[in-house]
């Protein structure tokens, strides 16, 4: 009789194999705007998945699992200390979802201190960030953040369905430079992002 495998060890902080650890790549940005992300539950253990190093570098950020949550609670987290909640999603006008044909209300930054706004994300694949925005009304009825004029993406390790679609870290990256007008600030997110996606391609075979 064999002896079992021995378990692999994890990193306690970004809870990856300790032989894929990311924490070295952590960059810590102090940013204004509070981030939370609503992670779809397929993507926890995904290994190209990047909202768990945004979490590391983000100083004010939540990490939030789940498909479709009990809507008490998820109000509670987007109305938490009084601040505004706004959806970093596309209009829904431009889908094709009958049922999703809800024009959110206008963002308008220059109304809103930094400080009360929360940037809500959700991680997930184009087609399950659908279904979650559907599964919970309450994500419908926020005012959206419409990214502009983004570059390309340098998320070389998975698959995109067109040229602007981008990794939730870029997108949150991008999303709080246009917030902050402060593109330099935000810099280090995308140099975490670079050298995470090296690690990755590296575990590629050859």
């Amino acid at each position: 009789m064999s002896d079992p495998k021995p378990k692999r060890t994890s990193c306690p902080l970004c809870q990856r194999p300790s032989t894929a650890c990311i924490c070295r790549w952590v960059n810590n940005v102090d940013n204004a705007t509070e981030v939370v992300v609503l992670q779809h539950p397929l993507e926890v253990n995904n290994a190209k998945g990047s909202a768990r190093l945004l979490d590391l570098c983000l100083q004010t950020s939540q990490l939030v699992e789940g498909e479709q949550f009990d809507p008490q609670c998820l109000l509670s987290l987007l109305q938490a200390d009084g601040k505004q909640a706004i959806l970093l999603y596309p209009a829904t006008t431009q889908n094709e979802a009958a049922d999703l044909q809800f024009q959110p209300p206008e963002f308008v930054v220059q109304d809103h201190a930094l400080a009360n706004i929360r940037l809500v994300i959700i991680d997930a694949t184009w087609r399950k960030s659908r279904k979650m925005l559907y599964l919970n009304p309450a994500l419908q009825q926020l005012p959206r953040l419409n990214l502009q004029n983004m570059p390309a993406s340098h998320y070389r390790i998975r698959k995109a369905h067109a040229p602007d679609q981008l990794s939730t870290l870029e997108a949150a990256c991008y999303a709080l430079m246009q917030l902050e007008q402060d593109e330099e600030k935000y810099l280090p997110l995308l140099q975490a992002f670079d050298a995470f996606v090296r690690q990755q391609m590296g575990f590629r075979p050859v």
